[in-house]
């Protein structure tokens, strides 16, 4: 027979820094999960969840029952959840109604490996850790805990307590609770767990626990987790893709961009997988048994992309004052968007443009460089169906089906959801396969960033370096210019530079300045 479980997500996560801006801690990825989807996925089947909602709740709420729908879960909004007032204990009181019966404590920073015993005996969970200042802490004697102290007690023989506990005497418990008034809130389990203490047998079991509550031990804890065999995406504070079972979920704190894409799915039919479910922040859809083309990437496949692509970009037939309208929206996107990423880039870095060396070559600013671009012609563009992200990270292959999927496509081309530039795709294409993911994610490149010089270094696959000529002759042979193609790849690495993590947005900065320049400055004589 199951029992119950509460979890506590109501904090603002605020030791996770910038992570928890856009989502509740407990929807901070671990190996491409949510923390919360290894919690739950602990329990037995027959367990019933009792969460505890705050900050972002609506999230963790709307991610539990898109992604769990066979599961039983009672939501409980926290009032206060931050500041005056709030506090762990307050969560656990007003989730008293759902738990009138032995249940199990869980934090939601707390992951640990390993059997999570039922409540029909209590019993708290502890961990062998070197420096204990940071924790509450448990005296165990006789396999019997017969204290618990609160963070900043040094003894001898004391473990640290982990967040994890089952309480059998919830009659105690909360008895404990409503006498403890502020304390109880401050201290929130623990302090009722005094009580059982006292008055009862608590078992302690030894986890090999993981703490993911700073940024220091969720780095610990993410390697811990990590599987070689996942794809390699690379983390955005306010977007997430997370597998479940056989589910994709994506995230995004921004609602229209779920909106968008969920209509665009079905421009893009065919393509990409259907969407069968969503909620305001994020949609579903069903896993896609293939690999990621970077991961499998061969000549052949390649050359197949290409021919898949040309049927994909469908062209758009514009009339004159649409395709007036096409072409501004394209300067908009490329210059407009552009000057906005870099200023955000200088202000996330603390960074200024400089005309300093990159790689041993004098650059002169970036604000010259951007002047010199002839915008009329770059804001040219061809109207097709379009992806809007499209690099081998966000395609995935299938030999079985010898046949390819589209993930991860664009909400919009500058508010447009049906008409987008092919010139972006082609630049996309491009910037993937010149800066490929797996490199990045290996740490198989380098950046130093002093006053007056940048330098970087990357490492390249042969197969890839292939793949580039490959491409820039078909882009030739269809017609394009393949000058725009790299001017507006550089603008890429300059445009996405803000939005990643440091030291890869430096690098995507330098490479993208330089590379700008180069392009900017050759003269283009090329023969099919």
């Amino acid at each position: 027979m199951g029992y119950r479980v509460v979890i506590p997500t109501a904090g603002i996560g605020s030791r996770l820094n910038e992570l928890t801006k856009y989502i509740n801690k407990s929807l901070v990825s671990i190996a491409n999960r949510p923390t919360i989807s290894h919690l739950i996925e602990q329990f037995p089947n027959d367990c019933e969840f009792v969460i505890a909602l705050g900050h972002k709740g609506n999230l963790v709420q709307d991610f539990l029952e898109l992604t769990y729908p066979n599961r039983v879960f009672y939501f409980v909004n926290i009032d206060p959840y931050e500041g005056s007032g709030s506090g762990l204990g307050l969560s656990l009181l007003a989730c008293e109604n759902f738990l009138q019966e032995p249940f199990v404590f869980i934090s939601c920073d707390t992951l640990v490996k390993g059997y999570i015993r039922e409540p029909n005996h209590n019993w708290m969970g502890f961990t062998m850790v070197d420096n204990l200042t940071q924790y509450r802490t448990l005296f165990i004697e006789y396999n019997k805990i017969s204290k618990i102290f609160e963070k900043g007690v040094f003894k001898k023989n004391l473990h640290a307590y982990i967040g994890l506990a089952g309480i059998y005497d919830y009659q105690i418990f909360w008895n404990t609770m409503h006498d403890g008034h502020d304390n109880a809130i401050k201290q929130g389990e623990s302090y009722g767990m005094k009580s059982i203490i006292a008055n009862s047998n608590v078992v302690p079991y030894e986890f090999e626990w993981f703490d993911m509550g700073n940024p220091k031990s969720l780095s610990q804890t993410r390697k811990a987790y990590q599987d070689s065999h996942q794809p390699n995406i690379l983390e955005k504070a306010n977007e997430a893709i997370w597998f479940i079972d056989s589910n994709v979920v994506k995230f995004s704190d921004d609602k229209s961009f779920i909106s968008n894409r969920v209509k665009r799915a079905e421009d893009l039919k065919g393509f990409v997988p259907e969407v069968y479910n969503q909620r305001p922040n994020m949609y579903c859809y069903k896993k896609i048994e293939a690999k990621v083309l970077s991961d499998v990437i061969t000549i052949p496949i390649f050359d197949k992309l290409l021919i898949h692509s040309q049927n994909f970009w469908l062209k758009r037939n514009l009339t004159d004052d649409q395709e007036l309208e096409f072409n501004h929206s394209c300067l908009k996107f490329y210059r407009d968007k552009t000057l906005d990423r870099i200023q955000k880039f200088y202000n996330n870095f603390n960074k200024f443009d400089n005309d300093e060396i990159i790689n041993g070559e004098e650059m002169p600013l970036l604000k010259d460089l951007m002047n010199s671009i002839d915008w009329e012609w770059m804001s040219k563009g061809v109207a097709v169906r379009f992806h809007g992200d499209f690099h081998f990270e966000n395609i995935l292959w299938s030999e079985v089906n010898n046949e390819f999927t589209f993930l991860d496509w664009r909400q919009d081309f500058a508010g447009n959801l049906t008409n987008g530039d092919i010139y972006y795709d082609l630049a996309k294409l491009m910037h993937g396969i010149i800066v490929n993911h797996e490199i990045i994610a290996t740490d198989q490149y380098s950046v130093s960033w002093t006053k007056d010089e940048i330098k970087y270094y990357l490492q390249r696959k042969p197969v890839l370096v292939e793949c580039e000529k490959r491409f820039s002759k078909l882009i030739l042979t269809l017609g394009y210019d393949l000058r725009k193609v790299k001017v507006l790849t550089a603008l890429i690495y300059l445009n996405i530079a803000a939005l990643h993590h440091f030291p890869y947005s430096l690098f995507l900065y330098g490479l993208g300045k330089k590379m700008l320049k180069n392009e900017i400055e050759k003269k283009y004589e090329f023969s099919i």
